[in-house]
C-alpha cells in the first residue's frame, strides 16, 4: 500500500475516482442486493402459486362435469340400427329404452310453380291472385305494371310476409316462378285461389306431414324432426321404409362419462404432481421447490388426499374410487384401470353414479366440488391469500429499494465530490515536491559556503 500512495504522489496520477466510487457503493449496496433477492423469489412463487390456483380451477371445472345433474353422467347416447333410414339424439332427461320405429312417409314442403316465359323480364299480364298458407289467413297477391316480370314479382313477394319464399327455376323451356313454403308439413300447405294474372300457377309439392308408428303407435309430425314422441329424444328422419322397423337405443352415455373421469384424473394428476415437486429434496443442488415451505400448499395437499380418499357406505360394494377402477399411488396420483371401470360403467353404471352424485345433494363430486370451491375462493382460498401477502411484500421491498436508491444517489455525489478534491490534491503534489526539494537545494548550498 505505502509503495502504491508513494508512487500516486511521484506520479501525479491521481485517483480513478468513478472507479473508486463504486467500490465503495457496491460494499454499502449489500442490503440492497439481499431485498432484490428476496424480490426475485417472490417473483418466483408467485409465478408458481398462481399456475396451481389455475391447475386447481381446471379441475374444479372437471369435477362440476362429474357433479352436475344435467352433465356427462346423466348423459344419454341414442343409437340406429337404420342410419339410413332415421337417426337419433337424446338429451339428459330420456329415460334408458329400446324403441321400434316404422317411417311411412317423409314430411314435404308444399311449393307452386308457374308457367315457363322466355326470361326473368318477360312482361306478363297484371291481376291478382290468393295465397294461404294451411289454414292461415289469405293474403292477396297484386300484379300491375310495377312488378309483372318475375324478376320484380320475386322481390315483391319476398318483400312480403306471406309464409313463402319465391324465386325463379331456369331450364331449357326458359324461366318459372317458384313460390315455396316456409313452413313444412301440412300446416306449410300451399293453397292458390282466384289467379287472375297471366300466369299459370301449379301444384308443385303438397305439404304433407310425416307418418310413423313409434312402438307401434302412430305419430304424425310436420317436421322430419320429432322432438315430441319419445320424451328427451329427437327423431331425424331421412327416408321412408314402412317395411322395415327401426331399433332405436337410448342408453347412459358411457363414453362421455369415461372422457369426463379421465379429465378428471389429468386435471387432479397436474395439481398434485405440481405440489409434489415442491417437496422433492433435490440432492445435487441440496434444495427443494421454492414453495416447499409453504404451509398453504400442505393444507391444499392435504385437502386432496383426503377428498380423493372419499367413502360411502353400502352401493353393493361400490363405496370409493378404488372400487371402480381408479387407483390412488404411492405419489397421491391417481390411475384408471380400463378393465374395471369399464365391467363398472357397463354393468353397475347405477352404483357408479350413486358414488359420485349421491341419491341427494351428497356423493364424491359434490363433496370434492365444495372443497374445491373454498380452495379456489379468490378471497379466502389458501393459495390466494398467499398470493394477496407476497404481493404485499413484494410492494414494500419495492419501496424500500427505491428509497435506497434514493439515499445512494446522494450518497454517490458526495463521495465524488470527496475523492476528487483528493484527486486535485495528488494531482499537485509532484510540483509542490519539486518545489520544496529546489528550497531545500539552495539551503543547503548556502549553508555549505
Amino acid at each position: 500500500m505505502g509503495s502504491l500512495i508513494n508512487s500516486i504522489f511521484s506520479s501525479g496520477s491521481g485517483l480513478d475516482v468513478n472507479a473508486t466510487v463504486d467500490q465503495i457503493l457496491y460494499a454499502e449496496r449489500a442490503p440492497e442486493r439481499l431485498m432484490q433477492s428476496q424480490q426475485s423469489l417472490l417473483n418466483v412463487q408467485s409465478s408458481l402459486l398462481n399456475t396451481l390456483n389455475g391447475n386447481l380451477t381446471t379441475l374444479k371445472t372437471k369435477i362440476n362435469t362429474l357433479k352436475d345433474i344435467s352433465g356427462a353422467i346423466n348423459a344419454k347416447s341414442a343409437t340406429s340400427s337404420q342410419p339410413g333410414i332415421l337417426t337419433a339424439s337424446a338429451d339428459t332427461s330420456a329415460t334408458a329404452a329400446v324403441h321400434s320405429v316404422s317411417v311411412q312417409n317423409l314430411a314435404t314442403t308444399s311449393t307452386y310453380y308457374s308457367n315457363a316465359l322466355a326470361n326473368g323480364d318477360t312482361t306478363f299480364g297484371t291481376g291478382t291472385f290468393t295465397l294461404q298458407i294451411g289454414t292461415g289467413t289469405p293474403s292477396v297477391v297484386t300484379v300491375d305494371s310495377s312488378n309483372n316480370t318475375l324478376n320484380k314479382l320475386v322481390s315483391y313477394i319476398n318483400g312480403q310476409t306471406l309464409g313463402v319464399t319465391a324465386s325463379i327455376i331456369n331450364d331449357a323451356n326458359g324461366a318459372r316462378l317458384l313460390l315455396s313454403s316456409v313452413t313444412s308439413g301440412a300446416p306449410g300447405d300451399i293453397t292458390v285461389s282466384g289467379n287472375t294474372t297471366g300466369l299459370t300457377l301449379s301444384e308443385g309439392t303438397a305439404g304433407v306431414n310425416a307418418s310413423l308408428t313409434v312402438g307401434g303407435v302412430p305419430v304424425s309430425s310436420s317436421t322430419n324432426l320429432v322432438s315430441s314422441a319419445i320424451p328427451g329424444v329427437t327423431l331425424n328422419l331421412i327416408s321412408a321404409a314402412a317395411s322395415t322397423p327401426v331399433v332405436v337405443t337410448i342408453a347412459s352415455d358411457t363414453a362421455k362419462v369415461r372422457q369426463a373421469v379421465d379429465d378428471f384424473v389429468s386435471a387432479y394428476n397436474a395439481v398434485i404432481g405440481a405440489i409434489n415437486s415442491q417437496f422433492t429434496y433435490d440432492t445435487t443442488t441440496k434444495t427443494a421447490g421454492p414453495l416447499a415451505g409453504d404451509s398453504s400448499l400442505r393444507v391444499v395437499q392435504s385437502s386432496l388426499l383426503q377428498d380423493a380418499s372419499y367413502y360411502i357406505t353400502g352401493n353393493n360394494g361400490f363405496v370409493n374410487l378404488q372400487t371402480l377402477g381408479i387407483e390412488m399411488q404411492n405419489d397421491g396420483t391417481l390411475t384408471v384401470d380400463n378393465t374395471t371401470i369399464t365391467d363398472v360403467l357397463g354393468n353397475h353404471f347405477t352404483e357408479f353414479k350413486n358414488f359420485f352424485q349421491g341419491l341427494s345433494p351428497t356423493g364424491f363430486a359434490y363433496n370434492f366440488g365444495n372443497d374445491l370451491m373454498t380452495l379456489t375462493d379468490s378471497t379466502n382460498g389458501p393459495l390466494n391469500v398467499d398470493l394477496n401477502s407476497i404481493k404485499n411484500t413484494q410492494n414494500m421491498l419495492t419501496d424500500s429499494i427505491q428509497k435506497f436508491e434514493d439515499r445512494m444517489t446522494v450518497r454517490q455525489k458526495m463521495l465524488i465530490d470527496e475523492y476528487s478534491q483528493i484527486d486535485a490534491l495528488l494531482r499537485t503534489f509532484p510540483t509542490t515536491m519539486s518545489q520544496i526539494q529546489a528550497e531545500l537545494g539552495t539551503l543547503n548550498q548556502t549553508q555549505s559556503k
